[in-house]
């Protein structure tokens, strides 16, 4: 089937999809280069390259190792998470790409999610929600959500709002998030604001999307893709050179802030697709950094409660092993105020206290083992 690879209302490329999957098995023709999504490089003969635009697409989709999908797709009646993207055009809430049918034209206007609604059946069959009886609206931005943990899209008071879960046996996460902005909030780095809800029980973090229908995020591991890597170049070097050629501002500074944040909240999910930069869909600007998002892996939330104060070298990512070593990256400090955390723990213990899975005592060392992050932070800096 042919489609026309769309940036909001212009033309990318021509592709042809094999019917019922959502396998590009050819790009007819290219139309607009500058408008190709982010790290896809030009073969020889000047179209993008197939197995590039391949992973990005496939990539759209929800993994299949996202919590409860196999039990989600069955009662959706569909054999494998990839299909979905072609069932809502590819459409997501984090940018502007989508495919239009070139036998059924769609307009922009009429079919984005950012100004327009959308089905919520694909979102309550992720959350196990039963379907019956009734015929699947599938163009949902939930089609293209990525993540392990159990989340869905849903427009509360006309906000446009992820709502995601957590893990046994503490889920613990929802909180993490809501604690994780806490810090940020007080140490002036960009963050997303985050709440918790409660759905059977169950805590959930929501948050809105930063994002909308003029602006996408771009994830820093396509931003990573624009370069080739030299063996001997460190990760770390390599995204920022990738920055700066392509004139993301203030990088390194921004940088530096979310490395310093998860060091302190002992994240050890920041993989190169949970963070990147914003630009503008239309004018193709960078316009900087994204808020710090997704750090509810955090505070030793797969520990067991007692083993949680005798962490040490606690792993990380995407630099380095462990955060002891992903710290030195840093180095200007000038910009933090540790200060402006005294008395946090008290906002941990009340944030905590929500919870039925978290008692008393988890909460309180979880609290410790923060203050022991603040003093490890202080060392580190006063040592250099």
């Amino acid at each position: 089937m042919l489609y026309t690879l769309m940036h909001k209302k212009n033309m990318v490329a021509e592709l042809e999809i094999a019917k019922g999957t959502s396998v590009i098995t050819d790009i007819v023709t290219l139309f607009n280069p500058e408008h190709l999504p982010v790290g896809i490089s030009l073969n020889k003969t000047g179209k993008p390259d197939i197995e590039d635009i391949n992973d990005w697409f496939s990539g759209r989709a929800i993994p299949a190792s996202r919590h409860n999908i196999r039990a989600a797709l069955q009662n959706m009646g569909v054999s494998s998470a990839d299909k979905l993207i072609t069932m809502c055009y590819g459409l997501s809430l984090s940018d502007q790409y989508w495919i239009n049918p070139k036998e059924n034209s769609l307009n922009w206007e009429d079919v984005n999610f950012f100004e327009n609604d959308f089905s919520e059946d694909v979102g309550n069959a992720l959350f196990g929600n039963v379907i019956k009886d009734k015929t699947i609206n599938f163009v949902s931005p939930n089609n293209t959500s990525d993540g392990l943990l159990q989340k869905k899209w849903q427009i509360i008071n006309g906000r446009r709002c992820l709502i995601k879960g957590g893990s046994d046996p503490f889920f613990q996460q929802p909180f993490n998030e809501v604690m994780a902005s806490e810090v940020m909030r007080r140490l002036n780095i960009p963050c997303v604001d985050y709440s918790v809800i409660f759905e059977k029980n169950r805590p959930y973090s929501v948050c809105e999307s930063f994002v909308n229908s003029k602006t996408e995020l771009v994830s820093a591991f396509h931003i990573h893709n624009t370069e080739k890597i030299d063996d001997t170049n460190k990760l770390y070097n390599h995204y920022l050179k990738c920055c700066e050629n392509l004139n993301i501002p203030n990088a390194k500074h921004n940088l530096d802030k979310m490395l310093t944040a998860d060091y302190l909240i002992m994240n050890d999910d920041r993989h190169l697709s949970n963070f990147g930069a914003i630009r503008n869909a239309e004018t193709l600007e960078w316009l900087g950094f994204a808020p710090n998002f997704d750090s509810g892996s955090s505070f030793c939330n797969k520990e067991l409660t007692s083993n949680i104060l005798s962490q040490e070298n606690h792993k990380s990512q995407p630099f380095c092993q462990t955060h002891e070593e992903q710290i030195k990256l840093v180095t200007d400090f000038s910009w933090l105020d540790l200060s402006a955390l005294s008395g946090i723990e008290n906002k941990f213990f009340e944030i905590l206290s929500a919870s039925s899975y978290i008692d008393n005592e988890r909460a309180e060392i979880i609290c410790d083992a923060f203050l022991n992050r603040i003093k490890a932070l202080e060392h580190h800096i006063q040592s250099q």
